[in-house]
């Protein structure tokens, strides 16, 4: 028996490669189909199951084009309606694998078609169960995704049944793997470690502590942010179907020249500066945003910027692929290219964005401190009178600031007060000015800080 965690930083996801006797199963996969094929060539074994715990609204999973290649199954639990051919497990439902066995429990919560999956070793003791947006550490997934269908309150209801009816009375050893860990927002606060066990769980997850349905229903559904835009679109995609990845990353890596570049650009095309902040700060396009790919660049695109909307790209030497893959995993396709030469093949003057050291704060009467970190960091601790406008609220919430203030923008360590920035300059700000290091780098200042929650 073989089991290996592919986990991706930039998504906070998990995706899983089981082996036994020369069978492959993939339980999540993200949509490029290199690594699990390469990894089960190298092992001289056939993929012979594709497992989805449900439809995913966070990326863009990697089943059908893993199908297509490999004449794998594809398994959903029971409930999944799809518009391609898939094999819906019944609740119960044991698949073989080698010398293993896969049992299917229906674990509707965070959404109505969830399932677990749960592994037998050789000898046919439950070994592990992999929980996809069921179970986390420390958390559970969120039920807001069906507005409209059902409500937030349904669905947290089904969750504390499946937990405490299928997942609970498992044996404390096994192990727990699933399919996000930290900054995830599939999770309000996911803990720190991307697997656990069972036993660990009980003990310490709020989620599985002793309450009645309508504390939990309370506790789960409590303090949560309105999920990112493109989770509906990518669900969809995930149920209807996609483009195959190959002919999608073909066409959207696009040497533009600097007029076609230009041409975009005037015709409504969005300029994404995938350059890291210190690097855009000295010199960028006016109008682009800065996401850069040294964090979470496709939650980031996905959270801020339409889906449909087209966009071109500047990028560094070399990573014009990485940039294009990383939106296509969220379903980001109308990538129209990237300007050849990057940054040095613009011929006319840049914009620039200031930095400070925190230090420097004090030296700004006038300034107004925008904390664009997410509640729950702030409440935990943040300057003194400064304004709270998180990062994934800002394209509504900027039109309450003031574009000819001064604002000193920060976050817990640089990366998202960057983008905050960069979007209040496209926006016609005359002076945000970003802070290096965040808030990380605040505490260690006299600055005064806080930490009650204070109104935005």
């Amino acid at each position: 028996m073989y089991i290996e965690q592919l986990y991706t930083n930039c998504l906070a996801e998990a995706a899983y490669y089981i082996e036994s006797e020369g069978e492959v199963a993939i339980i999540d996969p993200l949509r490029e189909t290199t690594p699990y094929l390469e990894k089960a060539q190298a092992a001289n074994a056939s993929i012979k199951y594709v497992f989805e715990t449900h439809f995913h609204a966070d990326f863009v999973s990697g089943h059908i084009d893993l199908a297509k290649k490999t004449g794998a199954q594809i398994v959903y639990g029971p409930k999944a309606d799809t518009a391609y051919e898939v094999y819906n497990a019944k609740d119960g439902e044991k698949f073989k694998l080698g010398k293993l066995t896969i049992e299917a429990l229906h674990t509707p919560g965070h959404t109505p078609e969830s399932t677990c999956y749960l592994l037998y070793d050789e000898n046919g003791k439950e070994h592990a169960i992999f929980t996809g947006d069921t179970l986390f550490v420390g958390d559970v997934g969120r039920p807001d995704l069906l507005d409209g269908v059902m409500t937030k309150e349904e669905l947290a209801g089904m969750m504390y049944d499946s937990l405490r009816n299928k997942i609970m009375p498992l044996a404390d050893d096994i192990i727990m793997y699933p399919a996000h860990g930290p900054g995830s927002a599939c999770g309000k606060n996911i803990g720190k470690e991307t697997f656990s066990t069972i036993g660990e769980q009980k003990q310490s997850n709020y989620a599985l502590q002793q309450m009645t349905k309508d504390e939990f229903i309370a506790k789960v559904t409590d303090g949560m942010l309105p999920p990112p835009k493109y989770f509906f679109e990518d669900a969809k995609i995930n149920k209807l179907g996609y483009s195959n990845i190959d002919e999608v990353l073909e066409q959207n890596q696009t040497a533009l020249s600097l007029e076609e570049f230009k041409d975009l650009k005037q015709h409504g095309a969005l300029v994404l500066d995938t350059r890291i902040p210190n690097d855009f700060e000295k010199g960028f396009i006016e109008g682009s945003i800065n996401i850069g790919l040294n964090g979470q660049y496709a939650v980031w695109v996905g959270t801020l910027i339409d889906i449909k909307q087209p966009i071109i790209l500047i990028t560094d030497d070399q990573t014009e692929e990485q940039a294009v893959l990383r939106l296509a995993r969220v379903g980001y396709e109308n990538v129209k290219g990237y300007l050849k030469g990057g940054i040095e093949s613009w011929d006319e003057p840049l914009d620039t964005i200031t930095s400070i050291e925190p230090a420097q704060i004090s030296d700004f009467d006038s300034a107004t401190v925008v904390d664009v970190r997410k509640p729950g960091e702030f409440a935990n601790g943040h300057v003194k009178d400064a304004t709270f406008v998180t990062l994934s609220g800002m394209p509504e919430n900027i039109k309450q600031l003031d574009k000819e203030e001064t604002y000193l923008i920060h976050c817990a360590g640089g990366y998202r007060s960057m983008i905050a920035a960069s979007m209040m300059k496209a926006e016609g700000f005359k002076n945000p000015i970003n802070v290096y290091g965040g808030f990380g780098k605040i505490k260690e200042t006299d600055i005064a800080i806080e930490s009650e929650l204070a109104e935005a």
